[in-house]
């Protein structure tokens, strides 16, 4: 009979906090997951602290509790509902494409990149999905996860380090503040964007953006076009949940 494998108590440990989340729907108390663990509250506030750094759990403002995090959101994301966000936010994206004579784009968080699931021409035609994922510093898309997915930040400068420059940071924050991000022939010459986030239950995990030459996208109606996008996705928020 094989030797059973040997555990690393950390790592199982780790995975018993997250699935004692998960199990209280999403969100739960220092005191709940240590009595329901069997753990120490030191112990489990210490593990917990390097699971916020690491983007698997994090804490909102004004509430105690701890909750499942972008980066577990962002593995979900992989291994299933694509296809559901593809379909869902089809319509919006036909729809910004034709007002706004811009091409549009629904990107998600992947590691430390975005990728795009779906690209409309202003004409309603579709564009094949670009197989390679892009850098997330730059781009209004990236400037969107970087500001409203948790952990991201670290990611990036764990493999790029020195990505996140006092300009990106100053943008970053920026967004956090509009609740848009602007993208002004920064991330390719000549083109402008602007991007705004999609939430499900408060968490970011797509983010639509249209793009186009920078005569027809001047910045002042880039910020206009934020708002009309956020209006559509309102709506479709509303009308789905």
């Amino acid at each position: 009979m094989s030797k059973p494998p040997k555990l690393i108590q950390s790592i199982e440990r780790s995975a018993a906090i997250l699935e004692i989340i998960a199990q209280e729907g999403g969100g739960a108390r220092l005191q709940q997951i240590a009595t329901v663990s069997g753990l120490g509250k030191t112990t489990a506030h210490n593990i917990l602290q390097t699971l916020t750094q690491l983007g698997y759990v994090q804490r909102r403002p004004g509430d105690v509790r701890y909750h499942l995090g972008g980066r577990i959101l962002n593995l979900a994301r992989i291994v299933g509902d694509d296809s559901a966000l593809r379909s869902l936010l089809r319509p919006t994206l036909e729809t910004l494409a034709r007002e706004s004579g811009a091409t549009a784009w629904l990107a998600v968080p992947s590691g430390d990149e975005a990728t795009y699931l779906d690209i409309v021409e202003p004409t309603g035609e579709t564009r094949p999905r670009p197989l390679r994922r892009e850098p997330l510093e730059g781009s209004a898309v990236g400037l969107v996860f970087l500001a409203f997915v948790p952990g991201l930040g670290r990611r990036v400068l764990s493999t790029r380090t020195g990505a996140l420059h006092t300009d990106i940071l100053n943008q970053i924050e920026a967004v956090r503040i509009h609740g848009y991000a602007l993208d002004l022939e920064s991330y390719r010459p000549g083109q402008n964007g602007v991007a705004v986030p999609w939430r499900e239950n408060g968490e970011v995990r797509a983010s639509l953006c249209l793009t186009g030459p920078a005569d027809l996208l001047p910045r002042h109606r880039l910020v206009r076009l934020a708002w009309v996008m956020m209006r559509h996705l309102e709506r479709v928020r509303v009308q789905h949940y």
